[in-house]
């Protein structure tokens, strides 16, 4: 199809041949942006990924900073319960 194109285009001399050539570039231009925008719209869903997994990671490390915290308490609790406690007469 190329050659009976270009033999098409041959006949109207430069004029045919830059013609061509600017077929051929549009045709380069519109496999670019079709490539840009695939590549945009990966990287658009990407992001959107990326940002639901920083923000669980956010949440999961509240929540064992919340569980430290907790232990922490707990720990010092048991501390003072043993450090308070009464011995025992055997």
């Amino acid at each position: 199809m190329e050659v009976e194109t270009v033999a098409s285009l041959t006949q109207f001399g430069v004029a045919g041949l830059i013609g061509w050539m600017w077929i051929v570039e549009r045709r380069a231009a519109v496999a670019r942006e079709r490539q840009i925008d695939e590549t945009h719209a990966r990287l658009m869903q990407d992001r959107t990924e990326l940002d639901v997994l920083v923000q669980a990671l956010r949440e999961n490390t509240r929540a064992l900073t919340a569980l430290e915290v907790g232990q922490r308490g707990l720990t010092g609790l048991l501390s003072r319960f043993a450090g308070e406690a009464p011995e025992r007469e055997s």
